[in-house]
């Protein structure tokens, strides 16, 4: 049998799931914000190398000289996952000094705003490498000169890469341990709050199997509490139907002790009889006994079908029913029986009833309000069925009714009244049975000046509602 999932690593994994997805969001972010930490420190010292090219510039012969201070180039050869290029261009736009090819800047690259200069900071491919380059526009004024002079310094970027990787790493491992830290703490989190959990079941575990006392909720947690009390209500449940089955069981047998014997007495007295009238006489009453025993057997079978209807219903099995139609079917079926002792069965049934129910309890409530109404209508009697909207069924006779102090007694199991035949008091509580597991309402009215009307007004179909 499968144990289902645990909660604890449903939990679990699901953590990790959005830790991972954190992290590998969070290392794209942590690396674009690397490497722009990178870019931006790097670009301060290409800058000022840039800076201290151009304090090195001068005029002689009418031509732009460079005097370049290698120590300001030597700022990156410490660095051996990187090398320095420069350029110099005079007024011209002619080399003055430095390597030849460094790569322009691109058109429409934005000056930089970081820094108080004519500076253009962009990336380029030199000497099939990336490089970072500045392009750095220097005012020239002297005698023979004067305009725009251009430094170009690049740098490969090995550096910041390494710089950026680095950071990246850092930023990794605090995050690794953070993360893992999480799922410590939520791990052991988890624990501490299905301790109750365990103690709850161990509880439900080592009890009998016929204990049904409400279980304890002294010292639990309160979001444990609901579950407990719905186990408690659960169990009052469970108890009162074992109850109910137990008091079925002793009144059936109760009910039945007393015709059996009978029987096996009237079937003792005909095997004494030495007449065949005595024995046909014997064998009319066992006949008639053996009709009444029939007859409480299918009205018992039928109060233990009620329970699984009821959960059929209860468990979203109840279907559309219309008791216009299933009132009109049953009339038909009773009609010879009701002519056959002279009384009028009328249906009043105009148009659909739709209620939500199960098909075999509505035909047993119907079909057991019939067999009252007719045991109790004398010969030309009336009975009528009516079907009304929204969603009542009613049944009238013309019999001698009920007095209004028993209404509520009649839908007690075995209750007869001792005016009345020898029925087994089971007809009435078999519909009493059959309305509540419908969550119906069911009244007795008198009818005047003789007779009974039994009303049952059931809840609105889903549809209808």
């Amino acid at each position: 049998m499968s144990r289902g999932v645990s909660l604890r690593g449903r939990l679990l994994r699901r953590l990790a799931l959005l830790l991972s997805l954190i992290l590998l969001l969070s290392s794209f972010s942590a690396y674009w914000s690397a490497r722009r930490a990178a870019d931006t420190a790097y670009d301060r010292t290409l800058l000022a190398s840039a800076r201290a090219v151009a304090d090195g510039l001068y005029a002689e012969d009418g031509r732009l000289r460079a005097n370049i201070p290698y120590v300001a180039l030597d700022t990156f050869a410490y660095d051996s996952a990187g090398r320095i290029y420069y350029q110099v261009l005079d007024l011209q736009g002619n080399q003055v000094s430095g390597y030849e090819d460094l790569p322009p800047a691109p058109p429409g690259t934005p000056r930089t705003d970081d820094y108080p200069a004519l500076a253009h900071f962009y990336d380029a491919e030199y000497r099939n490498q990336g490089v970072r380059v500045v392009s750095l526009l220097q005012p020239v004024s002297e005698p023979q000169l004067n305009g725009i002079a251009e430094i170009r310094v690049a740098e490969t970027q090995g550096a910041r890469e390494r710089m950026a990787r680095e950071l990246l790493i850092g930023t990794l491992w605090r995050m690794g341990l953070l993360s893992f830290s999480a799922l410590l703490l939520v791990w052991l989190a988890v624990n501490l709050a299905l301790r109750p959990l365990e103690a709850l079941r161990r509880e439900v575990a080592e009890r009998a199997s016929d204990d049904l006392q409400p279980l304890p909720d002294s010292g639990l947690p309160r979001e444990v509490l609901p579950l407990v009390e719905a186990l408690n209500q659960f169990n009052e449940r469970l108890r009162g139907l074992f109850e109910r089955q137990s008091q079925f069981i002793a009144d059936a047998a109760h009910e039945l002790r007393t015709p059996l014997a009978a029987l096996k007495a009237r079937i003792t007295l005909g095997l004494r009889a030495e007449h065949p009238e005595e024995w046909r006489s014997t064998l009319e009453q066992v006949a008639q006994q053996g009709d009444r025993l029939t007859s409480l057997a299918n009205q018992l079978l039928s109060l233990a079908r009620i329970e699984s209807g009821a959960r059929a219903i209860t468990e979203g099995g109840a279907q559309r029913i219309d008791l216009g139609q299933l009132a009109r079917e049953l009339a038909l079926a009773m009609a010879p029986l009701a002519h056959a002792r002279g009384v009028a069965l009328a249906l009043e049934a105009d148009q659909p009833v739709w209620i939500d129910g199960e098909p075999t309890l509505l035909n047993e409530l119907l079909n057991n309000l019939l067999d009252n109404a007719l045991a109790h209508t004398p010969a030309g009697g009336n009975l009528i069925i009516r079907a009304l909207a929204p969603s009542v069924l009613e049944v009238e006779d013309d019999g001698p009714g009920i007095p209004e102090a028993e209404h509520e007694k009649v839908f007690e199991r075995f209750y007869r009244r001792s005016s009345l035949g020898s029925g087994a008091g089971l007809g009435l509580a078999i519909v009493g049975e059959i309305c509540r597991a419908h969550q119906a309402r069911i009244s007795l009215h008198q009818v005047q000046p003789h007779g009974l009307r039994v009303r049952v007004e059931f809840p609105l179909s889903v549809a209808e509602a």
